[in-house]
């Protein structure tokens, strides 16, 4: 019997999509240069890279914007997965680390298209960090649902909203103003009873 190993996504663009680890090295990232393509702005064109050794993966990030993640820990260098174990890519993009076993000396194999689907396991929160970590480790995001999006304001529509803000609060002031000095005959003569 052999290893295999594989990345399941339990959120981001593609939920419930495997991806079997194959190679001594294995880069991850948005551009579709990387072996582990996540089209995600969230991603780095590239994230993070998967080292094989000694039979097992090592994961480290590679400067990403937005970090890689363990259980809920940031990286902060080189770290050996084990199976079962939460990675997460920023936020959004929540991966679990599985090892598979299969018999090499099987007369048939059979696409993975074919198989029973996975069955989805809930991924847990993660452990709490050791007693000498020191900092905040970073909740848990909800996942969003499939097809949906998260635009965030952007700097124009921003401005454009604390200009009619600002334009509100002046238009406000300036007819307590005009109320409070009994101007209304002085600014506004075509009104009745001036």
């Amino acid at each position: 019997m052999a290893s295999q190993f594989q990345l399941i996504m339990r959120s981001g663009p593609t939920p419930g999509a495997a991806f079997t680890l194959e190679g001594d090295q294995i880069t991850i990232g948005r551009d579709s240069v990387n072996e582990v393509v996540i089209n995600d702005a969230e991603i780095s064109r590239r994230h993070a890279r998967l080292t094989f050794q000694g039979g097992k993966y090592v994961l480290e990030d590679l400067g990403s914007t937005n970090g890689t993640f363990v259980n809920g820990q940031r990286l902060a260098g080189p770290r050996v997965l084990k199976a079962g174990e939460v990675v997460s890519f920023g936020e959004q993009i929540v991966m679990v680390f599985e090892a598979t076993s299969f018999d090499a000396g099987a007369t048939v194999v059979s696409p993975r298209a074919a198989a029973v689907p996975p069955v989805s396991r809930p991924v847990g929160p993660p452990p709490p960090p050791p007693a000498e970590y020191v900092g905040s480790v970073p909740a848990s995001p909800a996942p969003i649902p499939a097809g949906m999006t998260i635009r965030r304001p952007t700097p124009l529509v921003i401005l454009i909203g604390v200009g009619v803000f600002l334009f509100v609060c002046m238009c406000v002031a300036f007819f307590w103003w005009v109320d409070a000095n009994y101007l209304w005959c002085t600014f506004f003569p075509f009104l009745g009873g001036c």
